[in-house]
């Protein structure tokens, strides 16, 4: 007999189908759209689309990591699945095959956080035990393992149990613990990890001595933090005004981007940032190409500028070159569609300076999108 959690497996699917008896269940649907290349929207294919269409059937699916032609996902019971490019081993599969639809990693069932690289093939999962596991392309060290060599599985990163969310750049990488602390390591152009240097790491290294870090993103060659008294700050490459801080210097520690205290997000693509506030409000800054901003331009900003009016958002992430955010659990894109990657269904090519809403009849719950792809959980309220 199905069980009546409110989540189905395949196997209940097709029971409680047949049976008629699912009316009012949640079903949840991992969604995808974008670029297909390699095989990173999971859909069994290398064809790009350009609107939300569901990857395999419903399932426990609950967080979802989109990375550069890759994707990681985590269910509800812990299992990590992953598919799409697999350069350097970056899929964790012990091999470098491409997959084009989810395949399990290892047959473990206690992951709680998973970062897919968005310009390097270098992978990272958190376990709930709190420990930290790397694996991929290592040329810069920003495995974190001490060394450069590439990692066709997971791998433990030192021997710490407190890690909390990990985050990564190019060739580089950000982590944060439980306790608030700071750490970075990789490759270290222009002062991206933070720790007064340029000199790369190849192990973690704790950025300065503070335990109030809450929130961390990374760009291309710049780093980004919030802290648990909801400042903003940021460090490494300057150029287009990604750091925000109203000029294009380059710094090697982090600098506080003006003096408000209510940043609650923040999240880089490529060369430029969104972040939102506690009172709903979102902001960008950065480079503008595509209207990646969502400010109804192509102006390049130095410092942080509002997109719309609106108080009602409640998440953003960004990708390579555009930007997915939620209204509780409403959709909106914009910025860069050469693959389909906004979901516009207006076919590719056709970039959006301002946020657009998409799939309004989908209930979202989690968002997160890859370089040029976008990923997508949603929770329909709707049975059979």
């Amino acid at each position: 007999m199905p069980n009546f959690s409110g989540k189905w497996t395949l196997t209940e699917q097709a029971q409680g189908a047949a049976a008629g008896t699912w009316t009012g269940l949640t079903q949840i649907g991992l969604y995808a759209w974008g670029d297909g290349a390699y095989g990173g929207t999971g859909l069994n294919n290398t064809t790009d689309v350009s609107s939300p269409t569901q990857v395999g059937g419903f399932s426990t699916w609950d967080k979802i990591s989109g990375g550069n032609s890759i994707a990681f996902s985590i269910k509800s019971d812990g299992s990590l699945f992953a598919w799409g490019r697999n350069a350097n081993g970056s899929l964790g599969i012990n091999s470098t095959i491409e997959i084009s639809s989810p395949v399990q990693v290892g047959a473990l069932t206690n992951w709680s956080e998973v970062e897919a690289g968005a310009a390097t093939f270098s992978s990272f999962g958190v376990k709930n035990d709190g420990t930290l596991w790397a694996w991929g392309y290592n040329g810069f060290g920003q495995l974190g393992l001490n060394d450069i060599i590439r990692r066709s599985s997971p791998v433990q990163i030192g021997a710490q149990t407190d890690w909390s969310k990990v985050e990564t750049g190019s060739n580089f990488t950000l982590a944060l613990t439980s306790t608030g602390e700071l750490y970075a390591w990789g490759y270290n152009g222009y002062g991206r990890l933070g720790d007064n240097t340029t000199i790369a790491k190849s192990s973690p290294i704790q950025v300065g001595a503070l335990t109030n870090w809450a929130s961390i993103s990374c760009a291309s060659g710049a780093s980004f933090a919030i802290k648990t008294d909801g400042t903003l700050w940021s460090w490494g490459g300057a150029a287009n005004g990604i750091l925000g801080t109203s000029g294009e210097t380059n710094t090697s520690s982090p600098v506080q981007i003006g003096a408000l205290t209510n940043w609650s997000r923040v999240s880089a693509g490529n060369q430029f940032c969104v972040a939102l506030k506690t009172d709903g409000t979102i902001w960008s800054w950065g480079q503008n190409s595509s209207g990646k901003l969502g400010l109804n331009n192509a102006i390049n900003y130095s410092s942080p500028v509002q997109i719309g009016s609106s108080t009602a958002w409640t998440f953003i992430k960004a990708g390579g070159e555009h930007t997915l955010a939620l209204q509780t659990n409403d959709l909106y894109v914009w910025g860069r569609n050469h693959n389909g990657q906004l979901g516009t269904d207006s076919g590719t090519g056709i970039s959006v300076s301002s946020p657009v809403q998409i799939a309004s009849s989908l209930n979202w719950t989690t968002i997160n999108p890859g370089e040029d792809t976008s990923f997508a959980i949603s929770s329909s309220i709707s049975g059979v």
